[in-house]
């Protein structure tokens, strides 16, 4: 048994249930947390996990369960009563004020008082600030604004904002999805630091290797309930798997490759760019998925927005289907090109927008022709979509920002498929969805290629390019590096065409 478990546990959820209009988001749901552990919380996207932690931080009410803290059963009807309880919640969207500097990030709301009336003391803000900033072994300015850092950065302001309010609980929603490995190893170094502290943290992670790196416990949820909890020497990754998704899933994504290939879909020629790419020349031809790999900050995203026309070229030559690119996104679109973006959130989807308006949304102009928009026709047509994609929604009608986000991005392709694209090019579509997702979007990129479309793929996940690409190109510093074929293709020949000593 685990020692942490001897003692009684810090916070215990106990029977938690939560409804939503056609949707039983938790049923009778049991989850405990003990001072000092990393409780690691697995699950499909829409298995209940953010639900579960949006109940635990008062963002949600339960319709039915109980609190207790430290044995004492408790009241969480609103986030007043977790940051009371010293629970913190830090979601992949961040809360950050860009044009704030850190200590006042930090202390947003509960600024220190200075000696006048209504004043601040600036003073006591930074110096705290500064401790705060040790603690985390960060040496940044105090009044550095916050649009100054990078993404890895940003988070550890996160956690510094949390420990200001002296959070004990304090919950990562995949914290290293945007993270490079040197600054993913930054964050378990910081984790490991607030665990000898006495910290408790609960872990939403996609990535087993990380599940069994910092996991004392595994909890994993399907359907709005929980399946399990686990030591990590008691389970393995494929039987962790097995229990999120109720089925075996591969997670090799093993493809046959090496086939016959069609006509020339994308020619990229010497092109440079203001974005920092220079000198790029690859090409993707019908039928193949080609890997675009690369150190995070490589150059990867700038050459995809060159290609589809969201970021001017200077110099360079880019051509789709044989025909010049000479124009913006809708230029793109119109000759046969999709890009499914890296952040879906902000550029793939309208959120505010149904499931049927932003799967219509790309091809509209192609569905309508005579520009007369039929409901009736939009409704047929984004239902066999729905149908075909296998995109978890109670109906057509429902707000994209309410699905989960293996969902959310199946509508990304979605729109690009009624639009009739021949050219796909998927930046980090894996990106914080959970592995039966995974499996589902390879499967359909398999399906693309088979039915005679070109695939650019851009993955930060080794074994994504090393299992499913036909060719690779290597970036490095904006430019690329090297390519190779799949005989040639391992996890050390990418990483080390990569790195900048190689």
């Amino acid at each position: 048994m685990n020692t942490i478990c001897d003692a009684p546990p810090l916070l215990e959820m106990r029977g938690i249930s939560k409804t939503f209009p056609g949707v039983k988001a938790l049923d009778d749901v049991s989850f405990s947390v003990y001072p000092g552990e990393v409780h690691m919380l697995l699950g499909e996207n829409g298995a209940g996990k953010s639900s579960l932690m949006k109940v635990l931080c008062g963002v949600y009410v339960a319709d039915a369960g109980e609190f207790y803290h430290q044995g004492q059963q408790v009241s969480v009807a609103s986030p007043a009563d977790t940051m009371r309880l010293g629970i913190a919640v830090i979601f992949q969207e961040f809360s950050l004020v860009p044009y704030l500097n850190l200590a006042q990030n930090i202390f947003l709301g509960r600024e220190p008082r200075g000696w006048l009336p209504g004043s601040v003391d600036h003073k006591t803000m930074h110096a705290e600030a500064r401790r705060l900033l040790d603690l985390l072994g960060l040496d940044l300015s105090t009044h550095t604004l916050v649009h100054e850092l990078g993404v890895a950065q940003q988070q550890m302001i996160e956690i510094a904002k949390a420990l200001s309010q002296n959070a004990r609980i304090l919950v990562l929603d995949e914290p290293t999805a945007a993270l490079s490995d040197r600054e993913t190893e930054r964050l378990f170094e910081v984790i490991g630091r607030l665990k000898a502290d006495g910290v408790s943290l609960i872990y939403i992670s996609h990535r087993m290797a990380e599940v069994f790196a910092l996991g004392d416990r595994i909890t994993v949820m399907r359907d709005g309930r929980k399946v399990g909890s686990y030591l990590p020497g008691d389970a393995t990754p494929d039987e962790l798997v097995a229990r999120m998704v109720g089925r075996k899933v591969d997670m090799t994504y093993q493809r046959t490759r090496g086939g016959p290939t069609g006509e020339l879909a994308l020619e990229v020629r010497g092109v440079s760019a203001a974005n920092g790419i220079e000198g790029i020349n690859l090409n993707v031809r019908a039928g193949e998925i080609v890997g675009l790999a690369g150190l995070v900050g490589s150059g990867r995203s700038e050459v995809a927005r060159a290609i589809f026309g969201a970021d001017a070229i200077h110099t360079g030559e880019i051509r789709i289907f044989g025909k010049a690119m000479t124009g913006g996104p809708e230029k793109a679109r119109a000759l046969g090109a999709a890009l499914i973006p890296e952040s879906r959130k902000t550029e793939g989807l309208a959120l505010i927008r149904t499931v049927r308006d932003n799967l219509m949304l790309a091809g509209i102009g192609r569905a309508f022709p005579a520009r007369w928009y039929s409901g009736k026709k939009a409704d047929v047509m984004s239902a066999r979509e729905i149908e075909r994609l296998r995109i978890a929604t109670p109906s057509g009608d429902q707000l994209a920002q309410n699905l989960s986000g293996g969902n959310q991005q199946k509508i990304v392709i979605g729109k690009w498929l009624l639009a009739e694209s021949r050219l796909f090019i998927f930046d980090e579509p894996t990106r914080g969805i959970d592995v039966g997702a995974k499996a589902e979007i390879f499967a359909l990129i398999d399906g693309l290629v088979k039915d005679g479309a070109a695939v650019l793929l851009i993955s930060s996940e080794l074994p994504e390019i090393v299992n499913v690409c036909d060719r690779t190109y290597v970036m490095r510093e904006g430019r690329v590096a090297g390519e190779l074929d799949y005989t040639q293709m391992t996890e050390e020949s990418v990483l080390q065409l990569g790195m900048n000593d190689a």
